[in-house]
């Protein structure tokens, strides 16, 4: 008598992910972000994401301070299993910056994924995880809806509470209530 066999997936670390970066077994062109230990392909940027990442990011870059950073899809370790690349966070400034170390949660001041094709993919895996992992605040750019989500409150399961604003209407990050972004410009 033989044995079933069930395959199963093998979780991927952090640690191995990167390793295979500096193996150059994922270059930069391998589109691929980490969540909860598999790889998943990134969508294709398109004129309108890249557009509106784009003008977020200048945006914000003149409204902050010296005191704040701001990445563009830069990666974000989340745990030993999750490493993903939103579309811009402002973070915390440090000593010598994020040279030796990648941003954690605990950085995050503020992170915005801009959603065309993958609103499904940001409300039902990303921001749950960013919410369980300690992210303070996360929007959502809906570029198809022209609407931006704010969640805040971070919980086990994602976000306590959650806003929703027009392109007329001003944002403002919770850690940086001087802040005033006039987000639906990037429809212009």
């Amino acid at each position: 008598m033989s044995a079933l066999f069930t395959p199963t997936r093998t979780k991927i670390s952090v640690e191995r992910f990167n390793k295979m970066v500096e193996a150059g077994v994922l270059t930069k062109y391998d589109r691929v972000e980490l969540i909860e230990g598999e790889m998943i392909d990134m969508a294709p940027i398109g004129s309108l994401h890249a557009h509106a990442v784009t003008e977020l990011s200048m945006m914000l870059t003149r409204a902050v301070s010296g005191e704040v950073r701001v990445t563009n899809q830069t990666p974000l370790v989340l745990s030993d299993l999750s490493e993903p690349q939103p579309d811009l966070m402002l973070l915390r400034s440090r000593p010598g910056g994020y040279r030796d170390a990648l941003p954690r949660a605990e950085d995050v001041l503020l992170l915005i994924e801009v959603s065309d094709a993958t609103l499904a993919f940001d409300r039902g895996t990303k921001l749950p995880l960013y919410g369980k992992c300690g992210v303070a605040e996360t929007w959502i750019v809906d570029l198809q809806g022209r609407r931006l989500e704010i969640y805040n409150d971070p919980t086990a399961t994602g976000y306590a509470k959650k806003r929703t604003l027009g392109p007329a209407d001003v944002a403002v990050p919770t850690a940086l209530p001087g802040l005033k972004v006039e987000w639906g410009k990037i429809f212009a």
